[in-house]
């Protein structure tokens, strides 16, 4: 999954939810240019979040990219919606949300965009075969865990397919997150359970700091309100 996927460049559909915003807002049909030329709208880049059509998810095949399932408060339901309107729902309900991906996953030039996109959609974990180095940085930076298989494992080796409750175990009582969790998907409906460890890519003491503060910003934030400190 490219940075492209999780949050395209490219020209805004007039009939996109990020084209519909704009439109309404009085930007006319011909002016909405790309969303590469709208970074600085973050409601813009949230509405683009996991939005290109050439998006595969494997939770609806059979539809372009941009669509996500939302099973409801308690599971049962699944209604197929946009990726903004089911991450609305999720936060509603005080429901976080997991990325899973395949390999190198966030390659490509958008890698920062695509990490607020993330954490903007209320994503608190990407669980991944590999990342691409700086992405996996940034996403640590906007309070996101990368959360990495052990070799040869998959999403498709342990039979994940995205309809599983996840918790991740391990970091409780911890100053630091371990270098390996415990991960256990309970499925849907079946209640079925899944357990399997991954290894969190907080790979250095500075990203170990800045993910216990909740990413970069809030980091600065608060050293700035303790003041300068005295020797």
């Amino acid at each position: 999954m490219t940075t492209d996927h999780i949050c395209p460049a490219g020209r805004i559909p007039s009939t996109s939810a990020a084209g519909t915003l704009l439109t309404d807002a009085g930007v006319a049909a011909r002016e909405l240019n790309t969303y590469a030329s709208r970074r600085g709208n973050w409601r813009v880049m949230r509405l683009a979040g996991f939005a290109n059509p050439r998006l595969e998810n494997r939770m609806t095949p059979d539809l372009p990219g941009g669509r996500a399932v939302d099973f409801g408060a308690d599971g049962r339901d699944r209604v197929v919606d946009a990726v903004h309107v089911v991450a609305d729902r999720h936060m509603e309900r005080g429901q976080d949300l997991i990325v899973i991906g395949g390999r190198e996953y966030g390659t490509g030039s958008s890698r920062d965009w695509a990490a607020k996109v993330t954490t903007l959609l209320g994503v608190r974990a990407v669980l991944a075969e590999s990342f691409e180095r700086i992405h996996r940085s940034n996403l640590v930076g906007m309070g996101v865990l990368p959360l990495q298989f052990e070799d040869g494992q998959s999403a498709r080796s342990l039979g994940l397919t995205g309809e599983e409750e996840y918790a991740f175990t391990g970091m409780e009582g911890r100053r630091e997150v371990p270098a390996v969790l415990r991960a256990t998907a309970r499925r849907l409906g079946t209640g079925e359970v899944v357990e399997f460890t991954v290894r969190a890519r907080l790979d250095t003491s500075r990203e170990q700091l800045y993910y216990r503060h909740g990413g970069l910003l809030p980091y600065i934030l608060e050293q700035a309100l303790q003041g300068p400190r005295s020797d």
